[in-house]
């Protein structure tokens, strides 16, 4: 019992995972973390609290094979990070053919509204945030028009993935990514909690509870299906 224990906390403190078995709805989660700042290719400073996508999509794919969960609970709290690498965890989990769903804490920012939207519900607590931009790079100035191009292919395939896995209009979505009024000197969006609802990205507002309740929900049809 006790190295079962220290198993699930080593993989708290290594991967923000943990495989939780609930008796009394005779079904098993794994829930996921999405934290900090998402790293690529390229490693970040030791100082910055990150989820690297090495470490997520292997757990996936474990998770997808595996008879024995039964579900996915995705928590959220991010800033955003490596753009091919986010969208690659974002595809993965809307491919997973285990029930899942997704709580927005804090935040889920830039790249982190795909991962959000992933899932097959999704909920946001009532102080979340979302923030919707294009995709930058480090403040530089784009003057090729190939590297222009490419920014822009990149930009379509996120809102593309965004509309299809949430009820967001595309064109409504561009909108919310090239707004002048609400950041300062910067373009984009922050949605807080229901506005995100409002706007068709998230389901529901709702806490741990709901999701909770929302994953069993779906577990339980699945299995019956």
């Amino acid at each position: 019992m006790a190295e079962k224990q220290e198993n699930k906390t080593e993989q708290i403190k290594e991967f923000g995972q943990l495989d939780i078995q609930n008796d009394r709805e005779n079904t098993k989660i794994s829930m996921l973390t999405i934290i900090g700042e998402v790293e690529g290719h390229d490693c970040l400073p030791a100082t910055t609290k990150t989820t690297k996508y090495e470490h997520v999509l292997p757990k996936l794919a474990e998770i997808e094979d595996s008879p024995n969960i039964d579900g996915v609970l995705l928590l959220l709290n991010t800033v955003g990070g490596d753009v091919e690498s986010g969208l690659a965890i974002a595809e993965m989990i809307a491919s997973v053919s285990k029930p899942t769903v997704s709580l927005v804490l804090g935040g889920s920012h830039s790249i982190g509204v795909p991962l959000a939207v992933s899932t097959d519900y999704s909920f946001i607590v009532p102080s979340g945030t979302m923030v919707i931009h294009p995709v930058r790079m480090s403040g530089t100035v784009i003057g090729a028009q190939p590297t222009y191009d490419y920014f822009k292919q990149m930009q379509d395939r996120i809102l593309k993935f965004i509309s299809t896995h949430s009820g967001a209009d595309e064109k409504r979505l561009e909108e919310l990514m090239m707004n002048t009024g609400i950041m300062t000197k910067d373009l984009g969006t922050i949605l807080v909690g229901k506005e995100a609802v409002e706007e068709k990205l998230i389901n529901e507002v709702g806490g741990i509870d709901k999701a909770f309740r929302k994953l069993h929900e779906l577990t339980k049809k699945q299995k019956k299906s």
